[in-house]
């Protein structure tokens, strides 16, 4: 197929252009970007992008398809087809799946049901530990191998600091990257944010030192070894200090944020709103604040969306029997767009350099970017267009999701997968 994009803003940080110009496409790559073609005569899919932003597809390096296992919360096909309706156009997918993704099988099984069903493009992330004890550290090459991204026990934290160590220092060998999932067990029994909203509401409240604890542990670990790691969905002021510090030391560490975190408060969880129960919990205006100045100033490296369905059975329950966590695919951009770049904490630049070019670096893969010669994942969008979120029309299974009647921005219009309309004026085209 070939397409032709007019008249758009194309933003793509990763080369430096932020310019009303074209981009064609041919075989699935971007072969040209400018206005000056030749392309007369030429039999091609024109898209009028006028008035609107040409960006690349977003990369969410933070999202739970469940697949295999628990296809009841959600599967691989379900999970990529809520992601191009978000204009993500690749995930990498965490590895608490049933079984566990660590091993070559459950990799390979998910990258080849991925490319039969899948809307998007569909990266593994394999489990640091076999089964996801902590225990023993599982085939960091193998999965490596068979296409895993990143390793990760993400859903349950390492707590054993020398296994930890040698995932660092084996996944070097493999280059691929170590995603910490930041909790001190001990520290983190409870169910919302400790507080006094908590509280009030006779809730058990979890310490941010929980976060802070693990996340200044993996800091001091990596710094030993000169070693990489990556924080998942920081949450608190104190992680975003420690992170801070360390990169201004030298210690190679990245991190993430999902859009709660900066869009919500633990006041979100008032008259025991399950859809609001998550972990790290919602935090308090004071660290969302701490949260926006980490985006702004560099220290936060990506937006994530730690995309979590359940069935709506694991949320109508009492608030401490509920499963933690929300839907998010759908929904990053629009709060990207109305909680950062309205409010002016970052440029729509800035945002997609989080959203896009960022986990794409982190990841060490080639996504991200509209450079020639790259993969063509564009997605288009009118920042200014407003939309409602109604959680019964979301196109993931889960629908737990806490924002239900949020007006939005840059509901995406078109979406290009592979140099394939996905997307086209807001409706499926597969």
């Amino acid at each position: 197929m070939k397409i032709l994009i007019k008249n758009g803003r194309v933003i793509d940080p990763a080369n430096g252009i932020d310019k009303v110009t074209d981009i064609f496409i041919e075989n699935g790559i971007i072969s040209e970007v400018g206005e000056d073609s030749d392309l007369k005569g030429v039999e091609m899919e024109i898209i009028d992008a006028s008035g609107k932003i040409v960006a690349p597809g977003l990369v969410d390096m933070h999202v739970h398809l469940r697949e295999p296992g628990q296809e009841y919360k959600e599967d691989i096909e379900t999970g990529t087809r809520a992601a191009v309706f978000g204009g993500v156009t690749s995930v990498a997918c965490m590895p608490n799946t049933t079984p566990v993704c660590d091993n070559e099988a459950v990799v390979t099984y998910i990258k080849s049901r991925a490319a039969e069903v899948g809307y998007a493009n569909v990266f593994p992330i394999g489990a640091v530990s076999k089964g996801q004890e902590g225990k023993l550290l599982a085939e960091i090459g193998e999965m490596a191998f068979a296409g895993a991204v990143a390793i990760s026990d993400d859903g349950h934290p390492v707590e054993n600091s020398a296994l930890m160590r040698r995932a660092m220092e084996y996944s070097e060998m493999f280059d691929v990257v170590v995603i910490s999932h930041c909790e001190d067990i001990a520290l983190g029994e409870g169910d919302m944010n400790e507080g006094a909203v908590a509280t009030s509401m006779g809730l058990r409240g979890i310490s941010r030192a929980a976060e802070e604890v693990m996340a200044a542990r993996d800091i001091i670990v990596a710094e030993a070894i000169g070693g990489r790691v990556h924080i998942a969905h920081i949450s608190t002021k104190g992680s975003v200090e420690l992170i801070r510090q360390a990169k201004k030391r030298g210690v190679r560490v990245t991190c993430e944020t999902c859009p709660h975190y900066f869009a919500l408060t633990e006041e979100a969880c008032l008259g025991f709103n399950t859809n609001a129960k998550m972990n790290p919990p919602l935090r308090t205006a004071e660290d969302v604040a701490a949260i926006k100045e980490g985006l702004c100033d560099g220290t936060i490296d990506c937006i994530v969306t730690d995309h979590a369905p359940h069935h709506a059975d694991e949320k109508n329950c009492e608030f401490g029997y509920a499963k933690n966590g929300i839907v998010g695919l759908e929904t990053s951009l629009g709060l990207g767009i109305k909680c950062l770049v309205k409010e002016g904490v970052l440029t729509m630049g800035e945002l997609i350099e989080k959203m896009a070019v960022n986990p794409s670096r982190i990841l060490g893969i080639a996504r991200g970017e509209l450079g020639v010669g790259k993969a063509a994942d564009i997605v288009i969008f009118d920042p200014d267009k407003k939309w409602t979120v109604d959680i019964t029309k979301l196109h993931s299974k889960g629908k737990n999701s806490p924002y239900d009647g949020f007006e939005l921005y840059g509901k995406p219009e078109y979406v290009i997968v592979g140099g394939e309309i996905v997307i086209n004026q807001g409706e499926l085209m597969k």
